[in-house]
């Protein structure tokens, strides 16, 4: 019941906010919200108790409510002072209660995303347009509408096999081994092997749900994203997809992860985060790449431990490592090349 009243009040709130034209109105009431969430949030592990974790769906309402109200922002701004994707998604007017309620809590997504605009869903309820607006039903001139049923059926059969892989891997590899008294004398290798394969196991769980989410888009019409340019030209569903399996599992870089591992947060992340930190005019620069880093690691809403534990290891190796390379590279002089390198160039 507590979840339930966060989540309401925060979109209340939030909605309350649009008719101030200062957006300062708006962050005093999502601040407190997010606030009372962090600090009376779920353990995750509710599910255990045969309960709810209702995390995730606060952490797709939090996305939601911040990119409605910058979206409404930016239709009070000037069309050409604007990237490409803030004009595209911009909102003109503001939308009605329960157009916003509908967009907020719409039940194909809320549990685990993905996260999507609210143009995008105003567009497919009111069936305005038909490549952008993601009406499946509608006339295009592209031949006759495309079905939802095979791709529908393909993330259920995915959903299907990841939730089997998890069921066979799982009971070997629980996670209560790390606290083991036993674990803390396995030698070095075979602990890596160990969280290597606890790591994969638990993936599958969550490949599991985004193939159940991206099957609800999919069957609704509201994941289609619009044609191929092949001959002829074939139905995308981009909108809904959430992650790419085999794309996140035999990448071949870690830059690449971003594109294949929640990719709708991620498409997210630089629009509203990463784009909107760089000015007009210049490059981005590593604080914006930290800034939206450090943004994401507050929404998964960690808690005190697991931040000073992720800037203990993730972010000592991605920006304490790279500034003391810096820093020796002013102190230490490069090393000048030997003349037959400079006579070979």
């Amino acid at each position: 019941m507590q979840r339930k009243i966060h989540a309401f009040t925060g979109a209340l709130l939030s909605y309350l906010s649009f008719g101030f034209s200062s957006n300062l109105h708006f962050l005093v009431p999502m601040l407190l919200g997010y606030a009372a969430m962090v600090l009376y949030r779920p353990n995750g592990d509710a599910w255990k108790q045969g309960g709810i974790d209702a995390t995730g769906a606060l952490m797709i309402l939090t996305l939601k409510v911040i990119s409605c109200a910058m979206n409404y922002n930016d239709g009070l701004l000037k069309e050409e002072d604007l990237r490409e994707a803030r004009k595209k998604n911009r909102l003109i007017k503001l939308p009605s209660l329960i157009e916003y309620f509908g967009y907020c809590l719409c039940c194909g997504s809320h549990f685990a995303g993905p996260v999507y605009e609210m143009k995008n869903y105003l567009d497919w309820t009111e069936g305005k347009g038909y490549q952008d607006a993601t009406l499946i039903w509608a006339h295009s001139d592209k031949g006759p509408s495309p079905s939802p049923y095979v791709a529908t059926l393909r993330a259920h059969v995915q959903a299907a096999f990841c939730m089997a892989m998890f069921l066979y891997l799982s009971p070997s590899r629980p996670l209560s081994w790390f606290t083991d008294p036993a674990y803390q004398e396995w030698g070095f290798w075979r602990k890596l092997s160990y969280q290597y394969m606890s790591g994969f196991t638990m993936r599958w769980k969550y490949y599991f749900i985004w193939s159940i989410s991206e099957a609800a888009m999919v069957i609704s019409g509201l994941g289609f994203s619009g044609w191929t340019e092949s001959s002829p030209p074939k139905p995308k569903w981009d909108r809904a997809k959430v992650v790419d399996i085999l794309g996140f599992e035999l990448a071949k870089s870690s830059v690449l992860l971003p594109l294949v591992l929640n990719i709708q947060v991620s498409t997210w992340l630089r629009h509203y985060v990463y784009e909107r930190l760089v000015k007009k005019g210049k490059k981005p620069r590593f604080f914006q790449l930290l800034a939206t880093q450090t943004f994401s690691a507050v929404w998964h809403l960690l808690s005190k431990h697991e931040t000073l534990a992720s800037y203990g290891s993730v972010y000592y190796i991605g920006t304490m490592i790279p500034i003391a390379l810096i820093i020796l590279g002013y102190i230490i002089p490069a090393k000048p090349a030997s003349f037959k390198a400079r006579k070979e160039q």
